[in-house]
This record gives C-alpha cells, sequence and structure tokens, in this order.
C-alpha cells in the first residue's frame, strides 16, 4: 500500500488542521453530480427517479417501532462471512436487506444488479435517502465521509486519491463539526436533493427525522453508534462506532468495509446514481413490503443472491408472526445459490460459529436448504434456526 502523505501521529496534525480550517472554512465542499459511463454503466442501467419514488412509495408500510436509534450498525461480526460468500459464488442478482450502513459493505461483495433495504421504521428508510443524496454528491470516499460528518475537506485530490482509511479517520477524528450555519445549509441541499432529485415528497414530519439522523453524524462524528436502552446495552458494554466498523477486518485479517476500498466505494455509488438502492417501510411479517418486493424481482426476472436479516427473526419468533414472514419469503425468486445472512446477537448461548472478539455471530445459510428443513419438519426455535445447516465457515 502507497504511504499516505498525511500525518498520523502527535503535534504534526495540528498545523495540517489549522491550515485546512483556515483554507477551507468549515464547509464541506461537494461536487456537482457527475455521469456514469463505461461497461458498468450499461449493466446499471438507472431506474428513472419517478419509478425509483414509486416503488418507495406503493411497496412501503405504515410507520413501525423498534426500540432504537440504528444510526449505524452494531455487528462487529458483519465480516465473518464476507470470504464464504465469494467461494459460494452468491454475486450478481438482487440483495435484500436490513438496518443502516453494514448493507453497503454486503452490496459491495455480492455486487448485485438491485437492491432493497426494508426496515420497519421510515426513520430508516429517510436515513437511506440521506446516504443517497451523500452518495450523489461525493465522488470519492473522503468527500463523502466529509458530508456525513459534516467536517472540512482535507488536503488536495493528490492527497486524497493517497490517503489510507486508517489517515483519513485519524483527521476526521481531529476536525471539528461545521457550524450550525453550515450544516443547516448542508441539511437543506440534501432535503431538496431528495425531493427535487428523487423525485420523494416529504411528508410534514419527515424533515425533522432526517435533521435529528443528520445531526446526530454531526454533533457525534465518527464516534456515532446505535442507540439502545439509554446509549448502552446492560450487561453487554458500549456498542462499536463509525470508526470501530470501517476498521473491522475480515478473517484473513484483511480491510472488508466498503469505505475501505475506492472499488467497492465506487461500486456502491453506481448503483445508489442508477436509483437501484431502493429503501422501503416494512415489516417482514407485514401485509405489502416483502412480498411487493418478491413479486417486483420475480417479474422482472431477478434471482435473489442475498438476504441479509440481520436478528430480525429472533423477534419475529418471539412475536408470534414467523409464519407471516415465510409466507413472505415464499414470494423471493431464489436458486441453489442464494443465501440468508444472519447476525445471531447474544442470547444466553454461545453460537458454535462464534469468533472472540465479537458480540453477534454472523453466519449463512442457503434459501434453499432452509425450505427444505421448513418444508419438512418447520424449525420450533430461532435457536434452531439459527444452528441448523448454516453453513460453516472453512476458515473458522
Amino acid at each position: 500500500m502507497m504511504k499516505s502523505s498525511f500525518p498520523t501521529s502527535g503535534s504534526s496534525w495540528k498545523p495540517l488542521l489549522v491550515f485546512l480550517l483556515y483554507a477551507i472554512a468549515a464547509g464541506v465542499a461537494v461536487p456537482s453530480r457527475t455521469v456514469v459511463a463505461g461497461a458498468d454503466a450499461l449493466e446499471l442501467r438507472p431506474i428513472p427517479a419517478s419509478e425509483f419514488s414509486r416503488l418507495i412509495r406503493e411497496f412501503s408500510e405504515e410507520d413501525g417501532y423498534f426500540h432504537s436509534d440504528n444510526f449505524t450498525s452494531n455487528e462487529t461480526s458483519y465480516l465473518q462471512v464476507t470470504d464464504q460468500l465469494g467461494r459460494l459464488g452468491v454475486s450478481g442478482g438482487a440483495y435484500i436487506g436490513v438496518g443502516p450502513e453494514q448493507n453497503f459493505t454486503y452490496i459491495a461483495k455480492v455486487r448485485p444488479r438491485i437492491a432493497f433495504i426494508v426496515d420497519i421504521r421510515r426513520q430508516a428508510m429517510l436515513q437511506h435517502l440521506l446516504y443517497k443524496a451523500l452518495f450523489q454528491q461525493a465522488e470519492t470516499r473522503t468527500q463523502f465521509l466529509a458530508a456525513l460528518l459534516c467536517r472540512p475537506l482535507p488536503g488536495t485530490k493528490e492527497r486524497l486519491n493517497r490517503a489510507s482509511i486508517s489517515d483519513l479517520l485519524e483527521y476526521f477524528r481531529r476536525s471539528p463539526p461545521a457550524t450550525d450555519q453550515v450544516f443547516t445549509r448542508n441539511l437543506a441541499r440534501m432535503r431538496r436533493i431528495i425531493q427535487e432529485d428523487f423525485r420523494f415528497q416529504l411528508t410534514n414530519s419527515d424533515p425533522a427525522r432526517l435533521e435529528y439522523v443528520y445531526s446526530a453524524f454531526r454533533n457525534t462524528g465518527l464516534d456515532v453508534s446505535f442507540r439502545f436502552g439509554g446509549g448502552g446495552w446492560r450487561g453487554y458494554g458500549r456498542f462499536p462506532t463509525l470508526a470501530d466498523l470501517i476498521l473491522q477486518k475480515d478473517q484473513q485479517g484483511r480491510l472488508g468495509n466498503f469505505l475501505a476500498s475506492n472499488d467497492d466505494y465506487q461500486f456502491v455509488r453506481r448503483l445508489q446514481l442508477s436509483n437501484r438502492i431502493i429503501p422501503i417501510v416494512g415489516d417482514f411479517a407485514g401485509p405489502k413490503a416483502l412480498a411487493s418486493v418478491g413479486r417486483y424481482l420475480a417479474a422482472n426476472k431477478y434471482i435473489v443472491s442475498a438476504f441479509y436479516t440481520s436478528n430480525v427473526e429472533q423477534f419475529l419468533f418471539q412475536n408470534g408472526v414467523y409464519g407471516e414472514f415465510l409466507a413472505n419469503v415464499r414470494e423471493l425468486p431464489i436458486d441453489g445459490k442464494s443465501v440468508f445472512i444472519r447476525a445471531v446477537a447474544p442470547m444466553g448461548h454461545v453460537h458454535p460459529a462464534h469468533l472472540p472478539g465479537h458480540r453477534s455471530t454472523t453466519v449463512l445459510q442457503k434459501i434453499s436448504i432452509f425450505w427444505r428443513d421448513q418444508d419438512s419438519v418447520p424449525y420450533p426455535s430461532y435457536w434452531a434456526l439459527v444452528t441448523t445447516h448454516y453453513i460453516p465457515n472453512e476458515q473458522h
């Protein structure tokens, strides 16, 4: 890896920071929208903005409730299965997921042609529209982080291209947030992009939710994290920060977050610019959202390559609605390579695939095997579901 020209320790950061703040003020400079070119542009032919907006509106259900603010993931184990996805040939087709930014890493690894993010909370859908607006404006990972965190951009374009993700995080960790005036201007721009470019009409309560999400990143910076039960999950310690998640390594000791690789970032951005990452509001066991996605994918001849459920199925079992979820999953077009990606939360048992240093355990299961089991002897519990016929990791 080329050595970065960014200083990484001690007081050498202070002159650089002072100079940058003087030169850039405290604004977040973002470029104009660029046009996607090349072979990938043909493969990712844009979905019209009007259709993108229609899919969100017509597939979404009523706003639901969950007792957390999922500003970021809380699953440090999310890279546990990325090598497996490659070995199993899980690629292309359609991706379905839930939650915030961990979806972008799975999308980068799977390289789908289209993705749907289905989450019970409208705030989650709005957060993904905010992400989409940021991707549209940010040609590089550095610009994306600067805009997301409301921090000034560091240095010249050449320096940006040479910096490692660790160097960039060190810079943004030391940078002060933008002023209230700059934040208000940035937020107004994001709202304008969502409504005018994406053709998505915000409700009367949506702007306040967007501000709530965006202010969390601006005020907390790289320390922003999942919030639950007053800021921490009693008995389990603090949740990982955004910086922790970006710097996670896979089982080969390699950085794997979508922001750690320019190629991964650019793929996700191309999918965003093509209106092919579509966030909708929906309960996995709800009456419309997931089934609508399945019928749309089947009608457009997409096969589901990966369905990231996190640990949502745990709550479906607890709430007695797993049968409704099964009916929705039957609408999904699959083949022999289609997989579930599951994150198993700590629940009094240690999963056989658990890795030291992580609270959660992430595992894969082929959806065809899931249906073979379910149609033979239905899973009696969530624990049985996540420990029966999951795919063992060769590196474990």
